[in-house]
Order: structure tokens, then sequence, then C-alpha cells
């Protein structure tokens, strides 16, 4: 009998024990999670374009020669500057030469003969008929002579503009036909940006609109302006292409250089964003943030509809209100109702 209530007593006292345990983990207070927070705010977007182009020379002429013959010598290498009106190849005049003593040599004897048939003509001896015959030999001569001295001339390549020589596309001693180009120099003191713009964004644009250009051979920027836009798309691509004007006066930028270029459009909108972190999704892939409710150190779920990102924001189309406190850091712990504290 002793036994059997010293037994319900034992009994007794673990379950007393027991109740009190569970009683103070009940009532053990809810661990703070500690997170980052920050504000939904408004920033600018620009809603820039970005464009690939090639770097090509504000003014860019090919060269050849007017008439045939034999190359006897060429001033420049490529890559060299070229002057305006500095002779940059010739061809061998010997044959020109002589062509143009033969026309002289033409003229003088026409010459003596209008000279001796206009005496006669003055003192009535020749009919008007002959006269005029040696009249328009005489012309003709002189046209010939003038030819030959303009073939002869036209055996040295002068350059049209100041630049750079780009190509070079003969060798002294090759035989070049009329006309050939041989030549091809670039004026690069102002240079153009040419890239292709999509027609779902020519809109945008406009010509002495600003850019930017990055050329990354140089790890330079360089501010330019749009001074073409394409009337009419490309059959293959339906982009347009857009020509951006850049200053060089070092010479460094070069044509045939890859070239990105940031087009900022007139008109720049403010659009409510938040860290790209913020936003979380669940097994529906349905976006959402944890807002704090201040007064209370607690978070709630919000679903949210994000937009675009900018730079390392995204753009928040709805669920927000400006200046409202979100969880920026943190937040893959949280559930609804979680109380916080946020990190110093």
């Amino acid at each position: 009998m002793t036994k059997r209530i010293i037994s319900l007593l034992v009994l007794i006292l673990i379950l007393a024990t027991g109740c009190r345990t569970k009683k103070a983990q009940s009532e053990a207070p809810e661990t703070a999670i500690t997170v980052l927070t920050g504000s939904v705010s408004k920033i600018s977007s620009s809603d820039e374009i970005s464009l690939s182009g090639n770097i090509e020379g504000s003014k860019t002429v090919r060269l050849g020669f007017m008439v045939a013959g034999k190359i006897n010598f060429i001033a420049l290498y490529e890559g060299q500057t070229v002057s305006k009106g500095q002779m940059i190849s010739s061809l061998d005049p010997g044959s020109y030469i002589i062509a143009r003593e033969m026309a002289d040599i033409q003229v003088n004897q026409v010459q003596d003969e209008y000279n001796r048939l206009k005496a006669m003509y003055d003192n009535k001896s020749l009919s008007e008929s002959d006269f005029s015959k040696i009249t328009y030999g005489l012309q003709l001569a002189k046209a010939q002579q003038k030819l030959h001295t303009r073939n002869l001339a036209d055996t040295k390549l002068y350059s049209p503009i100041e630049g750079v020589m780009l190509k070079k596309l003969a060798e002294v001693g090759e035989i070049t036909g009329v006309g050939l180009p041989l030549f091809v120099i670039s004026d690069i003191r102002k240079i153009k940006v040419s890239a292709f713009i999509p027609e779902s964004e020519l809109h945008k644009i406009k010509t002495g609109q600003k850019a930017e250009v990055q050329i990354s051979s140089l790890s330079d920027k360089y501010n330019g302006k749009i001074t073409e836009v394409g009337s009419a798309a490309d059959a293959a691509s339906r982009a347009f292409s857009v020509k951006i004007e850049i200053d060089n006066p070092q010479l460094v930028i070069r044509p045939g250089m890859i070239a990105e270029v940031k087009i900022i459009p007139e008109k720049i909108n403010e659009v409510l964003a938040i860290p790209v972190g913020s936003v979380l999704h669940d097994y529906n892939n349905q976006s959402f943030v944890f807002v704090v409710d201040t007064a209370k150190n607690k978070v709630s779920r919000r679903n949210v509809i994000p937009g675009k990102l900018i730079n390392d924001k995204i753009e928040i189309i709805s669920g927000l209100i400006e200046k409202e406190i979100i969880v920026t850091g943190g937040n893959q712990k949280l559930a609804e109702g979680s109380l916080i504290t946020t990190s110093k």
C-alpha cells in the first residue's frame, strides 16, 4: 500500500512538472529576425536606347586618275595624314607630253595658215566659206591643245580634302585605267557612328538629340549628337539607319572602330522603384515583397507587379505606394507576420 502511494505521488509530480514546462514554453517570447529595410521611392526613368555601330569619317572620297597610264609615284602610305591639295600620286607623263607637243605644233601650223588667209580675206581675195573653214580649223586645233594640256595635268592626282589615307589599292609600276579607285581618303576631324535602330524605338529619337558614345578600344567616352535618321527601313532587318557625329580633334578615333551608343530620350519619366533583391517569387511565380508595420515591427506579404530594370533597381508598376517601408535584405527567412528588427 505504501509503495502504491509513493508511485502515485511520483506520477503526480511528473505531470505537474510537464505542465509547467509546456506553459513556460508557450509563454517564451518570439525571436525577432534581423533584416534591412528601405522606403519605396521615385527615380528618373530615361528609357535610354543602346546601340552598337561602326566609326566612319565625316567625308570619305575614293580617288582615281582621269587618264590611263603607268603609276610612277605614290606619296603616302595607309594611315598617314593628307593635306587638302597635296599630290598623292602620279602617272608616267611621257606619252601625254608628246601628245601636247603635237597639239602645240598643230596650233602653230593652223595659226600661220589662218594669218595668211585672213590677210587675203581682208583684201577681198578669199571667199567667206574658205575663211570660215580655216577659222573653225584653228578653233579645233586649240581645243585639241586644251584637251592634251588637261590630260597631261591629270597625270598628277591631288587630294580634294584634308584627312587620312585609309586605303592604298595600287603600287608604283602598275598600269591603271580611267576612273579606277586607287586611294581612299577620309576626313576624320569629325567622325560619324553609323548604327541601326529598331522601328519600335524610332519614335524616341530625332536629329539634334544628344548621345553618349563609348569606344572600347580607346577606353573613353565622347559626347555626340544625331545628325541623320534614315527615312526607309532596311529590307532584311526592318531597322533604320542612324548617324551620330563626334568631334575628333586629336584624330585618335579612326574609321572601322566599334562604338557603343547610348541615346537618352528628351522626355524623362519618374517611376516607383525598389532594390532588385526586395522582390521575391512564390511557387506560382507571383512576385511579392514584405511590407513593414513600423508600429508593431512586423511584416506582411504584399503582391506586386514589377516593371523594367533600372540600374540596380526594379520598377514597381502596382502594389506599393511611395514612402512605404519594405524589407530589402534578409527577407528569405520571413513569413507573414514575422517579428523583425532592423540592422544598424
